[in-house]
């Protein structure tokens, strides 16, 4: 089969019902081992080399913030690779994403096992700077790829809901694993837990993706591979990465400082520290079905809405927490975590869809994921290298509890994600509810004819 065939099919090769069976659990498995490389770290980490390698948070969220910028950077280069790729052939893309996978295995393992002994404090910092590098590029080398492939399936917005709920879905799961078995199991085990699924997801991966080929009717599109810039020029595109932007850093904020929350603020046993983030994750994970149930009543737009302000309802209560309320904060944990299922599911069938309405399905897919990633990564890396040096500034550092730096870490961790979560609601509904001429078909079961 040509590379043209891939990048076009006549038909979407998998209908919405195979979309919600096996095929789509099967390709959405890798989203669990990559997980282990994407928010754990930035929950993880600063609190494992701040409190085990004394190194200072300014410092850390210098390099957390150079190391993601850079790999962001690259995500929409990355991005028009994974188009040529996937018009050359599938095997071209399997190949890349073992290879990929492989660094990720490396890159992860030699972040969490430093010579610590063996280097100097700002060696360490370059260590780890090289170690993130690492990790962050092949990651998101193998995440487009992987993203990218759910987009050239079409079907239709039900059908782009499932292909990414049990992705994000797999992905809660391992973000939950990552964020437990540290604690349980230490970062031995769990270095080996990632390399085994990495190796599942690969290979469930390519069988779904070949039964997909198989069932493909190929055509040649006759079109080369986009621009790396043709997504900004679609409207709908400026306008739902904007409110992506601000919903992503919104959940960032708190991911960065929830360890720092629980132990300074809540002043929780170390023991539960595992609860906080398996009840969040778990929490979201279970509400995958009933954002899929919600997104066929009310459309994709009106179920992220809805998660918004379920996630505002949640974090504005944490200003009200003290030392000692932890039943309190489980309850957060728990209908915030329900809100990020909408985070995970909504936006990246949205802009699945959105690929398809402007006509660039199996031609600029990879660039679209590109640029979206990038957008994610940029969230991350200004939640931590923002969020972490500013508390620095305020008088706070990891262990004190006095009733300044409690204040400005609650607040930080509380209301300031309820601000910006307001922002990209006020967002969505100005530039892509009211406007649905720009977003015309996203909610239907089949995209849009206008061009």
């Amino acid at each position: 089969m040509s590379g043209a065939a891939l990048s076009a099919p006549a038909t979407s090769p998998v209908t919405p019902r195979q979309a919600s069976a096996a095929s789509s659990a099967a390709y959405g498995l890798l989203g669990l081992p990559l997980a282990f490389v994407a928010l754990p770290v930035y929950v993880h980490l600063p609190n494992l080399y701040a409190q085990q390698y004394g190194v200072t948070l300014a410092a850390l969220g210098a390099v957390l913030l150079l190391s993601r910028s850079i790999d962001a950077v690259v995500d929409p280069w990355l991005g028009r690779w994974g188009d040529k790729l996937y018009r050359h052939s599938w095997q071209a893309v399997w190949l890349a994403a073992v290879l990929l996978a492989l660094a990720v295995a490396l890159g992860f393992a030699a972040l969490f096992f430093p010579p610590a002994t063996a280097l100097s404090p700002s060696g360490l910092l370059l260590w780890v700077g090289a170690a993130l590098t690492l990790s962050h590029l092949a990651y998101s080398g193998l995440g487009i790829l992987h993203q990218a492939w759910a987009a050239r399936q079409g079907g239709g917005g039900i059908a782009q809901s499932r292909w990414v709920a049990w992705r994000e879905g797999f992905a809660l799961v391992g973000v939950l694993l990552a964020s437990a078995l540290p604690a349980l199991w230490g970062w031995g085990l769990t270095t080996a837990l990632l390399v085994i699924m990495l190796g599942l997801g690969l290979f469930f991966w390519q069988r779904v993706a070949r039964s997909a080929l198989a069932s493909t009717v190929p055509v040649d599109s006759g079109h080369a591979v986009g621009s790396l810039w043709q997504p900004w020029q679609h409207a709908g595109f400026r306008r739902l990465l904007m409110v992506f932007m601000l919903n992503g850093l919104a959940s960032a904020v708190p991911a960065t400082l929830v360890l720092f929350f629980v132990q300074d603020l809540l002043q929780a046993p170390k023991a539960m520290e595992p609860l906080f983030l398996g009840l969040y994750f778990a929490a979201g994970a279970l509400s995958f079905p009933l954002w899929l149930k919600v997104i066929d009543r009310i459309g994709l737009l009106g179920t992220w809405a809805t998660g918004m302000t379920l996630s505002v309802l949640a974090f504005v209560s944490v200003v009200t927490l003290g030392a000692g309320d932890t039943t309190g904060f489980l309850l957060v944990c728990a209908l915030s975590g329900m809100a990020l299922g909408a985070d995970l599911t909504v936006p990246g069938a949205l802009l699945n869809q959105l690929i398809d309405r402007c006509g660039e399905r199996g031609r600029t897919d990879g660039a679209f994921m590109g640029w979206w990633n990038l957008a994610t990564k940029l969230n991350l890396a200004l939640a931590a290298g923002l969020s972490l040096p500013l508390l620095g500034l305020w008088g706070y550092a990891p262990g004190q509890q006095g009733a300044d730096a409690v204040l400005a870490l609650g607040l930080a961790y509380g209301l300031l994600p309820c601000v910006l979560k307001l922002l990209a609601g006020l967002a969505l509904y100005a530039g892509l509810m009211r406007r649905p001429d720009l977003i015309s078909g996203l909610d239907a079961a089949q995209p849009s004819a206008h061009p």
